[in-house]
């Protein structure tokens, strides 16, 4: 038998903590005498991994001085461990691109090998990371079919892997169960609103959005409304924006899956929502300084995944200046009462899944992760 075989991942989002969790588990099944360290969270822990740090530092949002300072700290921690005591065959970097990618240099100094699995989206902003990961990363492993061109041109070595999502996303809800738990009425038309899982998101956003659901409510006598919670944010939340609709906590997947449209803050979401194959709109709104530099470091002009895999407008954005109730509630009516607006975003979303969907993404990334160890 040879050499205990050592992959150490660095996770820094509950979500990365989650498709690296399907990674590791795949990992133990193809060599059960693997030894996986991580930075990381539950769903890691619960597939067998010893954590050398949960993300509680790993997770704090911002550029203050306290989590630059936590994340050097960090960051030092983990190489002197690696370096040091562990020693791994292999480094797995999850996500989380600004730790990911500053950790990269220390550990290609360190003459460790890296591998990056969900990269940045250097597709879409901060061109120039490319250079960072040309220099430090030994392989990267993408979950989307168009990634591979850029790290072609670039000389770095690439594999699509296929994307979490399509495996990971739970089947439909019972429409009929999930209204009646809610209380909601089955005659009428369900439109939900998620207006993002950041504090700054819903500051920006979800004023627009209630107005834009008055607006629908005096042109559509048959529609309800409800509001996505997410689950990482406090109860009141919503407190001061006199929200007049229910709000759901901790439901996501299911809401997208019933409802008969969306009014979605840009971001993953509109993934998970066209893969349940639901009609929406996406839009988004920040602080003026965060839009100008965002123009100046974009690389391309759409902001809709959806959009973007297809390189079509499937679905509209409006976003910044654009993103008013008056502009959102004329195109979700549209939705609603035009069968033909319907049917041309949901062969778009087909489209969508079956760009994404030939691969299980976790196998692939362990299958190609193994053979690099044995």
């Amino acid at each position: 038998m040879g050499e205990l075989k050592k992959v150490f991942i660095i996770t820094g989002e509950s979500s990365g903590d989650k498709h690296a969790s399907g990674v590791a588990r795949e990992l133990f099944s193809l060599n059960p005498d693997i030894q996986i360290e991580a930075v990381g969270g539950e769903n890691l822990r619960k597939a067998g991994v010893k954590l050398f740090s949960d993300q509680k530092k790993m997770g704090a949002m911002g550029l203050t001085p306290k989590v630059i300072i936590d994340h050097i700290f960090l960051g030092a921690k983990i190489v002197n461990y690696l370096k040091n005591v562990f020693k791994p065959d292999l480094v797995l970097l999850v996500d989380y691109g600004a730790f990911n990618l500053a950790i990269s240099k220390r550990l290609k100094k360190a003459g460790i090998k890296t591998f990056y699995f969900i990269p940045p989206q250097i597709w879409a902003s901060r061109k120039w990371r490319l250079n960072t990961v040309k220099k430090n990363i030994d392989k990267v492993l993408t979950i989307f079919p168009f990634e591979g061109d850029m790290y072609n041109k670039a000389g770095v070595e690439n594999t699509y892997v296929g994307h979490p999502l399509v495996k990971e996303l739970p089947g439909k809800a019972n429409r009929a169960e999930f209204f009646k738990r809610h209380n909601l009425d089955l005659n009428k038309k369900l439109v939900s609103i998620f207006p993002g899982s950041r504090m700054f998101e819903i500051k920006h956003l979800m004023k627009i959005f209630l107005n834009a659901a008055k607006l629908i409510e005096k042109m559509h006598g048959d529609v309800q409304f409800v509001v996505s919670h997410a689950e990482n944010l406090d109860e009141d939340v919503f407190n001061g924006f006199s929200c007049p609709y229910k709000t759901i906590k901790g439901e996501n997947h299911a809401l997208l899956s019933v409802s008969d449209a969306l009014i979605l803050a840009s971001g993953t979401v509109a993934l998970e929502a066209a893969l349940y194959k639901t009609p929406m709109i996406i839009a988004y709104k920040g602080p003026l300084f965060f839009y100008l530099v965002y123009l100046l470091v974009r690389s391309i002009k759409k902001a809709c995944l959806v959009n973007i895999i297809t390189e079509k407008d499937i679905v509209p954005e409006f976003l910044m200046f654009n993103a008013t109730p008056e502009k959102i509630a004329g195109e979700i009516n549209n939705i609603l009462g035009n069968e033909k607006v319907k049917m041309l975003q949901r062969s778009g979303f087909d489209e969508v899944e079956k760009l994404l969907s030939d691969k299980h993404c976790v196998e692939e990334a362990a299958k190609i992760i193994n053979k690099e160890l044995v």
